[in-house]
């Protein structure tokens, strides 16, 4: 069942949490891009990976999950299906035997022509109703909340506090 939210006027007096709206927006751009991404047999996961090593080839499992804020055993296991899809190859680098390293095919780096122009379209959907000034406001308060939200992390990190772990077992 999805999460109807209508505009009002009590929204334009701030009563609606910007936590939630962000939320919906995040999933809404989510699910614009997973409808898009189904019509070249590529899953939001994967599309997830292949946007972090576009930027960074030859990145470990590790590094993956961690750049992903993802779990090891998540990343795992995508990993996994992309190299049977022939999007990666993984393999030991710098005489580690331990450590595979995922790199992009000839095929994985094609997507990137194919899915990028999704990701946009997702993107341009989500804002065809602003204006120019809007979007760019948009972005300037989107940018400012986030370092303000990273600085209040970092605070409580310094007092000791953490985020709560997400990935693995949290202890007892």
């Amino acid at each position: 069942m999805s999460e109807q939210i209508e505009y009002s006027a009590a929204d334009e007096a701030g009563v609606e949490r910007i936590a939630r709206l962000v939320r919906l927006a995040a999933r809404g751009f989510n699910r614009s891009l997973q409808i898009r991404l189904q019509t070249q047999n590529v899953t939001f996961g994967q599309w997830i990976f292949l946007r972090i090593l576009w930027q960074e080839d030859g990145l470990s499992q590790r590094e993956l999950s961690d750049r992903a804020h993802l779990t090891e055993p998540t990343a795992h296991t995508a990993l996994i299906r992309m190299e049977e899809l022939g999007y990666i190859v993984r393999r030991n680098v710098e005489g580690n035997k331990r450590r595979l390293h995922a790199f992009l095919t000839a095929k994985g780096w094609e997507l990137r022509e194919l899915l990028e122009p999704l990701a946009l379209e997702a993107n341009d959907i989500a804002l065809s109703s602003l204006t120019k000034d809007e979007q760019t406001t948009l972005r300037k308060a989107l940018t400012v909340m986030i370092r303000n939200l990273e600085e209040d992390e970092r605070r409580a990190a310094s007092r000791g506090v953490r985020v709560p772990p997400t990935k693995g077992h949290a202890s007892s």
